[in-house]
């Protein structure tokens, strides 16, 4: 007889595989990891409570991911959409405008990728987990109806079938493909196409960061401008303004930066959205340097086209970094 020990084993030994790339699709859907943390732990809730009923007519994997996209779909209707700074309003022109925050804006957030752990073994796997997570595409998504979210998501992403995908939702593999299309051209208005964000090729791409490190912690204002695009982007959540074009970006530097001077930052490499990121100190009055913003860059063939700048310390936890750089 089977004891409730060895059914809890062998819950775990099949569901937990699953629990990260449930983390990425949760992000997906909802634009925040800790909204994600708070679904995937109840979509594991939810499935240890009818697991004595699971059938198995389906796979373990289709039926967390059937309670996980009801999960996020029932979160949806209780929460506002997450945004950028560039969803909201035009671009600004005036520096002066960048000190003021709206914290009450349930902003989009960066995904650490170390949450989402090692790349796995199994292709499958690590589509699931790594694919579809840049932040421009993140943000495209959120602009999108709960369920068209869900379908392009399984579709596109995840490569899932459309018949799998309407069992899922209770829709027809006509509808899925109906609703798909629907998403496509939506987001084709809102995500740049894939040669427009095709990262140079190594050393460039190395090349290009290191410079753009060297010329920020220099507060060489001139150099950092220099790389990037002349229709690049600059937005910091949770400051309701943000700037495009290389002149206004470069002014919008030249306030922020020229008080600190050069060594009054820092910028350690990180791993976020799959993108190349860095978190950011910034000298305080006491001399030391503190946890100030994450940044994750967009880079395109001609230089960097897309600064998100998060002003938030707590995402320094996130990164498993300090608030306070030794």
């Amino acid at each position: 007889m089977r004891t409730d020990e060895d059914q809890a084993a062998e819950f775990a030994r099949l569901t937990d595989p699953f629990r990260r790339e449930l983390l990425a699709y949760g992000y997906r859907m909802l634009g925040s990891v800790h909204d994600a943390e708070d679904v995937v732990q109840e979509v594991y809730l939810r499935a240890w409570r009818s697991y004595d009923r699971f059938e198995g007519r389906a796979s373990i994997r289709t039926w967390l991911y059937r309670i996980a996209t009801n999960a996020c779909l029932n979160a949806l209707e209780h929460s506002s959409r997450r945004v950028m700074p560039s969803g909201l309003a035009p671009p600004s022109e005036d520096p002066g405008r960048s000190g003021v925050r709206a914290p009450e804006v349930a902003w989009l957030r960066p995904l650490a990728d170390r949450l989402l752990g090692a790349a796995p073994d199994d292709p499958a796997s690590v589509v699931a987990t790594r694919a579809g997570l840049r932040l421009a595409l993140i943000a495209a998504l959120q602009y999108l109806p709960g369920r068209q979210r869900a379908v392009v998501i399984l579709r596109d992403v995840l490569a899932w079938p459309a018949a799998d995908v309407a069992a899922m939702l209770g829709m027809t593999a006509t509808g899925v493909n109906s609703t798909l299309l629907r998403a496509r051209a939506r987001l084709s208005r809102l995500v740049p196409a894939d040669d427009e964000i095709a990262e140079p090729a190594e050393p460039a791409r190395r090349a290009l960061l290191d410079r753009y490190v060297r010329a920020f912690e220099a507060v060489d204002v001139p150099t950092l401008t220099r790389l990037l695009t002349e229709d690049a982007s600059w937005e910091m959540p949770p400051v309701i303004s943000w700037f495009h074009g290389r002149t206004s970006i470069g002014r919008l530097l030249h306030s922020r930066l020229s008080a600190s001077g050069p060594g009054g930052n820092r910028l350690v490499p990180v791993d976020a959205n799959g993108q190349p990121s860095f978190a950011m100190y910034l000298r305080d009055e006491d001399g030391l340097l503190h946890a100030h913003s994450i940044q994750v860059l967009t880079l395109g063939p001609d230089g960097i086209t897309h600064v998100f700048s998060f002003i938030e310390e707590a995402l320094f936890d996130d990164f498993a970094l300090p608030r306070v750089h030794s």
